[in-house]
C-alpha cells in the first residue's frame, strides 16, 4: 500500500518535517491460511468448486443459533428459501439492486458476518460457494470481508478479476472462455493480414507511410503494432505502471518462475449498432478503476447496513456518499470538456433520452446485457406506478426543503436549514438504513434502478442490466444524467445555507505566497488485467495442492499521467497546525467562456488534503502526486498475490500486510483529465484552514494495510466535504490570503504517434520499447 502520509517540508530552508510511519506488519500462519482460503474459494467462481479441502468443509450450512452473535429475520428467510428451492438459482443474473435478490443476499451476508468463529464462517462460505448463486455469493462475501473486524487486512481479488465479464466486451469474454492451451500451443502466431491497415512505401519519400481506417481509435493500439484481437504468449512480465518495484525482487522472480502468461488486446465499446457520439468517452466511462471505485464505495457504505452497528455513521456515511456522487459528476464533466462536450445532459421525467447505449457485455450464463435505443422513453416502459413513486420521492424532498423542517412519523422535528442537517439529506439521497423516516424514504434508490432496468417488485429471474449492479452502472452515460438529480437536491439544500463570510474563511497569520506546479502531462499507457477466472482449462493438483501455472491477461490502453509536484511557499506568523486542501477544476466551458466561480464550484475535484505543522516564517512544502492521500497506483494481480501467499505459506517469504493497495482508493492515474496536445486550460485552488480536531487522522487503525471504514478517523478533519466549495460563493468574501488560484494547462502526449510516422519494424509483435 502506498504510504501517503510522508510529507517532506523544508521550513525556511532550515529543517525538515515528516510524519512518522508505522512499521509494516508481516502475516503470520493463521493470516496466510485465511488469505489462501479466500483466493481459492473465489478461483473461477462460476465453475464448480474443485478444491477438495473446501468441498469437505462445505457439506452443510451451519444453522444452529449458538454459533452466531445474532440470528435474525433475514437469516431465517434465507434458510427457508433454500429449503423450499426458492433461492436465486446458480447461473442466473444477480442484481444487487433487485429487491428479491437483495433480501436473499442480506440473509447470506448475515450468515457470514455473525459467525462467531472462523470454523463456522469457513464452512458457511464453502457451502455457499457450492449451493448459492455466484453473483450473490461474491456480493455477500465481499461485504463480510470488508466489514467483519477480524478480517482487517485480508485481501480479496479486485471485482474485475473475479468477474471480468462485467468489465470487458463479449467478444473478449467469448475468446477467453474458448481458450485451449493444448490447441494454442500448436498454433502458428504472428502471421496476420489486415484489411483495415495498408502500408505503402513511397520511394520519393525518405520514410514509410501508411493509411488506416476511419474508425480507428487511440485505444486500438494493437492495430498499429500489427496485432489482432487474439491470444499471444507473454514471455516477459505483467504490464503495470509499478511493475519495476517487483521485477527486481528475487522472491517475485522465484514465485513467477515457469509461469505461463497469455494476453489478448482488448478494445472499448464503440458505436456499432447505432450512432452515439458519446462513445468517444468510453475509454473513461469503461475504465476498470473508475467503475471499481464506485463499486467499493457502495460496498464500504452499503445502503442497507445500520450506521451505528457498523460504525458507518462515524464516517458521515450519507454526506460522504453524496459528496462522492458530486465528485464523480465533476470529474466526468472535466473529461467531457477535454473531448469537446459541454454540460452533462439533464434528466426530465417525461422527455426522451437522446443517446442510447449498448454495453456489449455478456453474463457468464451466455445472456447479453439489455441495451437502450436512441430517443428512448423511460416513462412508457415498465411499471408506471413504480416510476411515480420515484418521482414522488424527489418531489417530497424538494417540498420539505422549501418548508425548512420535517416532522417524522414518531413526532421528531428536524430543521433542514441548518448545516448539520446534511446528515439527513445524505442518508435520504442514498436511501440507506439511517434515513430519518424509513416509512417514507427507504428503498426509493433501489426502486429507481429497478425501474430503469425494467424489473418489477417481485421479479426473481431478470435480464442482465448494467443499472442493477454498482460495478457496471458507470459505463452508461445515462448514469451521470440521472445522478444529477441527486446532486440537484444536495445543491438545493446548500442553497438555504448562508455563503461563507470572509471571517469564516480567513486563517489568521497564514498567507499562501506562491504555488508552482510542474508540467501536467497525460498519455495512454498499456496495462495487463488478470482475467484468469475466465479460463476453462483443467485445474492441476499435485499432492492435493493446486498448481496455478498459467494466467490469461486482457491488455488494454488506458488513461494515465506523469507524476507531478507542487512547491508551496506559505508564510505563517506563528507556529500552528493547518490543513492544506488541493482542488482541480476547469476554467472555461466548451465554448471558451470563463465559468463563473459560484457555478464552477460544482466542477472542482478535491485531489488531496494533508495536515502540516507550520513554523513562524516562510514554509516551503514539496508535495508529489504520488503522496496524495486517497489515490492508489496499480494493484498486484490476483495471480501474483496468490503466488506470494503460497510462497509465504511454505515459509519462503515474509508476506507484508501492505503488499497491495487499498481496495477503495481512487485510481491515481485518473486524477487529471485527458487534456489537449496544445494544453487544456484548468485551475488549481489551494486552501489552508486551521486544524483543531480532537482526533488524529488514521489514529485508531493501521493505515499500512487497512482503509479504516467505520473508524471515524478516515478524514483529515470534520469540515464539510468539499469545503470551502460546499456552499454558494460570495466572491467579495471568498478571496482570502490563505486561498490561492493557479492557472495551469494539461498536455496530452500521443503515445502512439510514432506508429503514424513510420512503419513499426517488428510489425506483428508487441512493442516493449514503447515509452510513456
Amino acid at each position: 500500500m502506498k504510504l501517503t502520509l510522508v510529507i517532506l517540508a523544508l521550513v525556511g530552508c532550515v529543517a525538515a518535517f515528516s510524519v512518522p510511519t508505522q512499521k509494516v506488519k508481516i502475516a503470520d500462519k493463521d493470516f496466510l491460511e485465511k488469505q489462501k482460503f479466500f483466493f481459492e474459494i473465489l478461483y473461477r467462481v462460476e465453475d464448480p468448486l474443485n478444491f477438495e479441502e473446501w468441498i469437505k468443509l462445505g457439506q452443510k450450512l451451519i444453522i444452529e443459533k449458538p454459533h452466531y452473535e445474532n440470528f435474525d429475520f433475514y437469516m431465517e428467510k434465507f434458510w427457508e428459501s433454500y429449503k423450499l428451492g426458492a433461492l436465486l438459482p446458480k447461473g442466473e443474473f444477480f442484481g444487487a439492486l433487485v429487491k428479491t435478490h437483495h433480501k436473499q443476499a442480506y440473509g447470506l451476508f448475515n450468515f457470514f458476518y455473525y459467525a462467531k468463529d472462523w470454523e463456522t464462517f469457513v464452512r458457511n462460505v464453502a457451502w455457499a460457494r457450492m449451493h448459492v448463486n455466484e453473483g450473490m455469493f461474491v456480493y455477500a462475501l465481499t461485504l463480510a470481508v470488508i466489514h467483519k473486524p477480524e478480517f482487517e487486512g485480508l485481501i480479496l481479488p479486485q471485482i474485475y478479476e473475479i468477474f471480468p465479464q462485467y468489465f470487458f466486451n463479449s467478444k473478449f469474454v467469448y475468446e477467453a472462455e474458448k481458450f485451449d492451451y493444448e490447441v494454442f500451443s500448436k498454433y502458428i502466431m504472428y502471421e496476420k493480414e489486415y484489411k483495415d491497415i495498408l502500408y505503402k512505401d513511397y520511394s520519393e519519400f525518405t520514410g514509410n507511410f501508411y493509411f488506416y481506417t476511419k474508425d480507428w481509435k487511440t485505444w486500438q493500439w494493437y492495430k498499429m503494432m500489427g496485432l489482432d484481437q487474439e491470444w499471444y504468449v507473454e514471455d516477459k512480465y505483467f504490464l503495470r505502471e509499478n511493475y519495476a518495484e517487483f521485477a527486481k525482487d528475487p522472491k517475485y522472480v522465484e514465485a513467477m518462475k515457469g509461469f505461463q502468461k497469455f494476453y489478448m488486446p482488448v478494445d472499448y465499446t464503440r458505436d456499432i449498432a447505432f450512432f452515439n457520439e458519446e462513445s468517444k468517452l468510453s475509454y473513461f466511462t469503461e475504465d476498470l478503476g473508475w467503475n471499481a471505485y464506485w463499486y467499493y464505495l457502495n460496498m464500504d457504505y452499503a445502503f442497507f447496513l445500520n450506521g451505528k452497528q457498523f460504525g458507518l455513521d462515524k464516517d458521515r456515511r450519507g454526506e460522504f456518499w453524496i459528496y462522492n456522487v458530486q465528485q464523480i459528476l465533476a470529474r466526468y464533466y472535466q473529461e467531457r470538456l477535454t473531448n469537446g462536450y459541454g454540460d452533462i445532459p439533464e434528466f426530465f421525467w417525461y422527455k426522451q433520452i437522446e443517446y442510447g447505449y449498448d454495453p456489449q457485455l455478456i453474463y457468464y450464463n451466455g445472456i447479453g446485457y439489455s441495451y437502450r435505443k436512441n430517443y428512448y422513453d423511460f416513462y412508457t416502459y415498465g411499471n408506471f406506478e413504480m416510476y411515480t413513486q420515484v418521482q414522488n420521492f424527489f418531489s417530497r424532498v424538494y417540498k420539505t426543503l422549501e418548508t425548512g423542517f420535517y416532522k417524522t412519523a414518531d413526532g421528531h422535528v428536524i430543521d433542514l436549514h441548518k448545516p448539520e442537517a446534511v446528515k439527513f439529506i445524505g442518508d435520504y439521497l442514498q436511501g440507506n438504513a439511517d434515513t430519518f423516516d424509513k416509512y417514507f424514504f427507504n428503498y426509493y434508490y433501489m426502486l429507481a434502478h429497478m425501474y430503469f432496468a425494467d424489473v418489477d417488485y417481485s421479479d426473481m429471474e431478470v435480464f442482465p442490466n448494467i443499472f442493477l449492479n454498482f460495478e457496471t452502472m458507470l459505463r452508461d452515460p445515462f448514469f451521470y444524467t440521472f445522478y444529477k438529480k441527486f446532486t440537484d437536491v444536495f445543491y438545493h439544500f446548500k442553497y438555504f445555507l448562508q455563503p461563507y463570510t470572509k471571517k469564516d474563511l480567513f486563517y489568521e497569520g497564514i498567507t499562501i505566497k506562491d504555488v508552482t506546479v510542474s508540467k501536467l502531462v497525460t498519455y495512454y499507457d498499456i496495462v495487463d488485467f488478470d482475467v484468469t477466472n475466465l479460463l476453462n482449462d483443467k485445474m492441476t493438483f499435485v499432492d492435493g495442492q493446486f498448481v496455478w501455472d498459467k494466467a490469461l491477461l486482457a491488455r488494454q490502453a488506458r488513461l494515465n499521467h506523469k507524476p507531478f509536484e507542487f512547491d508551496f511557499t506559505i508564510e505563517s506568523k506563528t507556529a500552528q497546525k493547518g490543513v492544506v486542501r488541493v482542488f482541480l477544476g476547469p476554467k472555461f466551458d466548451e465554448f471558451g467562456r470563463v465559468i463563473p466561480l459560484d457555478y464552477n464550484r460544482k466542477n472542482f475535484v478535491q485531489i488531496d488534503s494533508f495536515i502540516f505543522p507550520f513554523v513562524a516564517g516562510t514554509n516551503t512544502i514539496k508535495r508529489s502526486s504520488k503522496e496524495f492521500t486517497w489515490t492508489a497506483e496499480d494493484r498486484l494481480t490476483y495471480t501474483e498475490l496468490y503466488k506470494y501467499v503460497m510462497l509465504a505459506y511454505e515459509g519462503k517469504y515474509d508476506f507484508p500486510l501492505d503488499i497491495s493497495e487499498p481496495h477503495n482508493a481512487f485510481p491515481d492515474r485518473l486524477v487529471l483529465p485527458k487534456g489537449w496536445e496544445h494544453g487544456f486550460p484548468m485551475q488549481f485552488y489551494f486552501f489552508v484552514s486551521p486544524y483543531a480536531e480532537e482526533y488524529e487522522q488514521f489514529s485508531n487503525f493501521d493505515y499500512t494495510y487497512s482503509s479504516g471504514v467505520g473508524s471515524g478517523t478516515r478524514f483529515v478533519d470534520t469540515k464539510p466535504f468539499g469545503y470551502p466549495f460546499d456552499r454558494q460563493i460570495d466572491e467579495y468574501a471568498f478571496f482570502v490570503p490563505n486561498g490561492y488560484f493557479k492557472d495551469v494547462k494539461v498536455y496530452y502526449v500521443d503515445t502512439f504517434a510514432k506508429y503514424f510516422e513510420k512503419k513499426y519494424e517488428n510489425f506483428g509483435t508487441f512493442d516493449y520499447s514503447i515509452e510513456y
